[in-house]
């Protein structure tokens, strides 16, 4: 949970109130709205991710070069590319993901009156598993795409400039700002700052739904506080550790790399 930092660093202030402001808005919103409409407020956020295609757009990209790169991969025996390979596949295969889509799986199965478990409903479930295959397909494909223009956008510009040493998103984005400018850092840290925004109910959500599923708790979104306190006090606990976990020392030293304060 680093984008409060970066949202200090594009308009200033103290990142601890931004902490605390970004991580009770995360939880009050995911406890207060109704399912239907904080679904509605996760699919607008990920408007930002596109911030991440306009950094593409604004630094001066080798084409050629990179599609060589992407349709012929040059592999290197050592650890560090290995690591890599790993880190690229883990975030595509993250298990909090798993969690979270049958978790709404279930939700919509709760708040649309013609939908019904399939137990009870077998016949539905030709078109279910059609429309879950179909959805699978274009997230991965988009969240690929993104991921692609990450790498494109900091391999042409930080890579290129001799800036490997970069342990977080954040780092990456101060390191952006000298290299390609203050247009390109600004749309890399709204991209940020978006996807926390949109990625922290996520992973707060999956911690709680798995948490609750094992626990056997009443569980989900649709149902209100007060039928499911032991589930949204998880919730509300998870996103409060991400939120400290962004205090901790290792964010304070990214604030200072390269010589930002």
């Amino acid at each position: 949970m680093q984008w409060p930092t970066l949202w200090g660093m594009l308009i200033g202030g103290p990142v601890l109130i931004y902490v605390i402001v970004f991580g009770s808005l995360c939880a009050i919103l995911q406890i207060m709205l109704t399912y239907r409409r904080y679904v509605s407020v996760l699919r607008w956020l990920t408007i930002a991710l596109f911030s991440y295609f306009g950094t593409v757009m604004s630094v001066q990209i080798p084409w050629a070069e990179a599609a060589r790169g992407l349709f012929v991969p040059t592999f290197f025996p050592n650890a560090a590319f290995w690591t890599t390979v790993v880190a690229v596949l883990g975030t595509t295969i993250s298990p909090y993901l798993f969690f979270w889509q049958a978790a709404q799986e279930a939700e919509e199965v709760r708040v649309e009156p013609e939908r019904k478990p399939l137990i009870r409903a077998p016949h539905q479930g030709p078109d279910a598993i059609q429309r879950i295959r179909l959805d699978t397909y274009i997230g991965m494909a988009f969240s690929n795409l993104v991921a692609l223009a990450i790498i494109v956008a900091t391999a042409a510009t930080l890579h290129a400039a001799g800036v490997t040493n970069v342990q977080t998103s954040t780092q990456a984005a101060e390191a952006l700002r000298p290299v390609a400018g203050p247009f390109a850092f600004a749309l890399f840290a709204l991209g940020i700052v978006g996807t926390g925004l949109l990625a922290v109910p996520v992973l707060a959500g999956s911690a709680a739904y798995a948490i609750g599923e094992a626990w056997r708790w009443p569980v989900g979104l649709s149902r209100k506080p007060a039928k499911a306190k032991a589930f949204y006090a998880t919730l509300a606990i998870a996103t409060m550790l991400s939120g400290l976990r962004s205090t901790s020392r290792r964010s304070i030293q990214s604030r200072r790399f390269i010589g930002v304060p």
